[in-house]
Order: structure tokens, then C-alpha cells, then sequence
């Protein structure tokens, strides 16, 4: 996956956005990494804009309801 500015996968995207490994992000840099896709070179994962802020909101709200149902099995 093309994260932009050169960054493919999610390894390299954390390292480049938030200087950490993909294994270490919080659930938050990590939904706002999700919420650049696809189009990553428009938006920044670091430095969060409205529609990045509200997106990245969005998908904590339906990841903390996977949570909440026992519904994780579905995407291991």
C-alpha cells in the first residue's frame, strides 16, 4: 500500500509519519493513518485537518464497536 511521498506499507508509514514502528503506533495514529487512504499525498496522517480528524473519529467509533461486540474474529 502506498502511504505517498515514498512510503509503502504500513512499516514504513509509521516510521515516516510518526517516527515509531507500526507495532508501537497508538490507535489513534494509526486510524489516522487509515483515514489518508487512498489518497495520502492530499492529506497528512502527522497533521491532521478536519476531514482527517473526523475520519480517523469515525473509524475509532466502528473499531471500538468490532471491540465491543466480539466481532474481532472477522478480521484476524
Amino acid at each position: 500500500m502506498d502511504w505517498g511521498h515514498g512510503n509503502f506499507g504500513a512499516e514504513a508509514a509509521a516510521r515516516a509519519y510518526f517516527h515509531t514502528s507500526a507495532a508501537r503506533l497508538t490507535r489513534s495514529q494509526a486510524a489516522r493513518l487509515a483515514a489518508v487512504l487512498p489518497d495520502p499525498s492530499k492529506w497528512n496522517a502527522a497533521e491532521p485537518g478536519p476531514y482527517v480528524a473526523e475520519r480517523a473519529r469515525v473509524l475509532l467509533g466502528q473499531a471500538a464497536v468490532v471491540s465491543r461486540d466480539n466481532l474481532d474474529f472477522c478480521v484476524r
